[in-house]
């Protein structure tokens, strides 16, 4: 499933073309300050990297967004990540300022949603927000995620959304 469309966003695989926009988002101390904080352009060039190879291990994983004109709106996926020692599959999005407050977020979260539980049969995801991004914390809530805990990940707390199949 390389690409899909929600009704104002496409949706296309990630592959290196599309470095310089991650970049640009990943430095924008606004949008990262809930990703972990600002990155260097080379620490994307690794994360692009590592969520490349995500896809062709496992299928799925980051998409980046266009608007209907063409327009870079963010990134978004469906991906394994290590909570806990846990191996779990959460669905994450991240948008620039502009698109903020517009509901793409939850307009993402629900295809991500139906992506991983209906056409990849995943037995659940898991949203994973920092504590305080109540913005997030409702998108979730939104898409019928429900509260299951809190956590410490790398030094930050955090909660963890879950949904079931």
């Amino acid at each position: 499933m390389d690409q899909f469309v929600t009704e104002r966003l496409t949706a296309e695989r990630l592959n290196g073309s599309h470095l310089a926009d991650l970049v640009a988002l990943h430095q924008d101390p606004d949008v990262s300050r809930y990703l972990g904080g600002v990155r260097s352009a080379e620490t994307t060039k690794a994360y692009l990297g590592i969520n490349m190879a995500h896809w062709d291990r496992h299928g799925f994983g980051l998409w980046v967004l266009r608007t209907t004109d063409g327009a870079f709106a963010g990134r978004a996926g469906v991906r394994h990540i290590l909570v806990d020692d846990v191996d779990e599959i959460e669905i994450a999005y991240a948008f620039p300022r502009s698109l903020w407050g517009r509901g793409f977020a939850s307009e993402v979260a629900t295809a991500l949603t139906r992506i991983g539980l209906a056409e990849l049969a995943l037995p659940s995801l898991i949203g994973i927000v920092y504590a305080g991004n109540v913005a997030s914390r409702r998108v979730l809530e939104k898409s019928n995620y429900l509260l299951e805990r809190s956590t410490d990940r790398h030094g930050e707390d955090v909660v963890i959304y879950r949904i079931q199949r």
